[in-house]
């Protein structure tokens, strides 16, 4: 759970740009870093982009060493998701239309869905989840997935969940782009106990519907060893 040493390293703003022309260097696809460039307007006024309409305009590099870059994330989640499902409602008379009854669906995200995100060097944990979550329209309570670092060192994994205000870009740019020293993967908050309070209804109902199949499962199995057995037993004498 302890970062290691180089998560804990601090850079000044010219080691931040001389790590990002390193890590440019070393991919092959162009989701590179770049520092962040403001602008100023003729009004003195500030912003990141200048509108078609905006007066004339300087471009100046940021003093605090901001940087955008792209990180990918891994769902790797076992358990289902919500999504809305939007059904209309039969009319009351015809011709009237029906108004719209919010619902929800569960399912499971496919295995091995990947997902690219460009971010800021400053962009925190949480805000990843949440953005990852708006992606696929999950409306799921945040606070039932975590962020976790991903690392492969003597053939062994291990994996660590970053804190709410950890810094995944940051992270990326001082591991490198090696995926084997550092990927990143979404999961289930699992803090110990389950906090059941935190579900729906339906969702609740459909984790009894799950559970009840993997019991029938389980025993089905048992069973059929116990039979094997006892065939063999009887075929012995």
């Amino acid at each position: 759970d302890e970062p290691s040493e180089w998560e804990k390293t601090e850079l000044d703003q010219a080691q931040v740009e001389q790590r990002i022309k390193e890590y440019n260097s070393q991919i092959n696809s162009n989701l590179f870093m770049s520092l962040v460039r403001g602008w100023r307007g003729a009004g003195g006024r500030h912003g990141a982009h200048p509108s078609s309409r905006s007066p004339p305009i300087h471009v100046f590099q940021n003093k605090d060493g901001s940087y955008t870059g792209f990180i990918k994330v891994q769902l790797k989640l076992v358990r289902p998701v919500s999504v809305p499902a939007t059904k209309r409602a039969p009319s009351a008379r015809p011709g009237q239309r029906g108004q719209a009854v919010k619902r929800r669906t569960s399912f499971y995200l496919p295995k091995g869905t990947v997902k690219h995100l460009h971010i800021l060097s400053h962009t925190r944990a949480t805000e990843v989840i949440d953005a990852l979550l708006r992606k696929f329209t999950v409306v799921d309570n945040p606070r039932k997935f975590a962020l976790f670092e991903r690392s492969e060192k003597d053939e062994q994994v291990y994996l660590r969940k970053l804190a709410d205000d950890e810094q995944p870009l940051r992270l990326r740019l001082l591991a490198g782009p090696n995926e084997k020293v550092l990927s990143f993967v979404l999961k289930e908050n699992e803090t110990g106990e389950v906090n059941w309070d935190a579900f729906t209804l339906p969702e609740l109902h459909n984790f009894l519907r799950i559970l009840q199949r993997e019991e029938e499962e389980h025993v089905r199995q048992l069973r059929h060893r116990y039979a094997r057995c006892r065939q063999k037993m009887q075929e012995a004498l």
